[in-house]
């Protein structure tokens, strides 16, 4: 978890996309206990992440199902040039680094 290290290099909303991109049907309290934050800020940080169009949410059921828009870019002018498709898959691997 993050407060185990200090800093990370990803904000709150980038280690959601990472664990939405690992497993889109999580729970938001499974997202919570990966990230190490709270549900109600995986929820907010979700509303953002809806509302700014960098993930779309659908009903399945009683569970939601996210999906990443692929195509978006991030937001830093450093990072524009760079999609999600282009970046969550190299943070979003299961690594076994122990």
């Amino acid at each position: 978890m993050a407060g185990d290290h200090g800093w990370t290099f990803l904000s709150n909303h980038g280690h959601v996309l990472v664990a939405i991109a690992r497993d889109p049907q999580a729970r938001v309290r499974d997202l919570a206990e990966r990230v190490g934050i709270t549900e109600r800020a995986v929820q907010q940080i979700i509303a953002e992440l809806v509302g700014q169009g960098f993930v779309v949410r659908t009903k399945a059921g009683r569970r939601n199902r996210y999906e990443i828009v692929e195509d978006a870019h991030l937001r830093h002018p450093l990072e524009a040039g760079v999609t999600l498709g282009q970046f969550l898959p190299l943070l979003s691997q299961q690594n076994d680094f122990s």
